[in-house]
């Protein structure tokens, strides 16, 4: 793949990623549908955390349904590691990330920082930082910051944003990218 912080993530690109793997991301990308036609009947989601140690390497969606004790797995290894609170992860979040990730054409997980968070965290977060909204989407389980060693924050965002599927939040100085299945919009450098 191209280089995408110095030529930017081209169509035909993300049209090559939807149709080389076996991730259909239709359903919730307005933007990426068209690309998505014949991609397959699976959605796979990996990922690692560094706060538990855990690693998750799943299959949640296969040919139109979602397969809910992948879905409850997943719920599990997005809690609040401070206290071990769990949510429901809203779908499109989980989607969005997967489609990401397969547009960057990456075979290594995800790193997640921070999934859901529980309003007692939220809160002590943001005693500590601005950058921390007061009715975050983390709190109801839409939002997940994520990196990828191999990727630059530029390189994830971009591949993000061409999803048109959500917020894209890029914190280069603490190499992490947001993603949340919010209005579709972008902020950071």
């Amino acid at each position: 793949m191209q280089n995408a912080s110095n030529n930017g993530i081209s169509r035909r690109a993300i049209l090559g990623a939807f149709a080389a793997t076996a991730i259909s991301a239709a359903p919730f990308f307005p933007g990426v549908t068209a690309y998505a036609r014949g991609a397959g009947d699976i959605r796979k989601l990996r990922f690692y955390s560094g706060r538990t140690g855990e690693n998750i390497n799943l299959i949640y969606w296969i040919d139109g349904t979602y397969i809910p004790e992948s879905l409850t797995e997943i719920n599990h290894f997005f809690r609040d590691w401070r206290n071990n609170a769990t949510h429901r992860i809203d779908a499109r979040t989980i989607d969005f990330l997967a489609a990401t990730h397969n547009i960057l054409r990456v075979n290594e997980p995800y790193m997640l920082l921070s999934g859901y968070r529980s309003p007692q965290t939220n809160a002590m977060l943001r005693a500590r930082s601005g950058n921390v909204a007061q009715n975050s989407l983390h709190l109801t389980g839409k939002a997940a910051d994520v990196r990828l060693r191999s990727r630059s924050v530029n390189q994830i965002a971009q591949a993000a944003q061409a999803c048109r599927a959500g917020g894209v939040g890029r914190y280069s100085r603490s190499n992490f990218v947001h993603f949340d299945c919010g209005d579709v919009r972008s902020w950071g450098r």
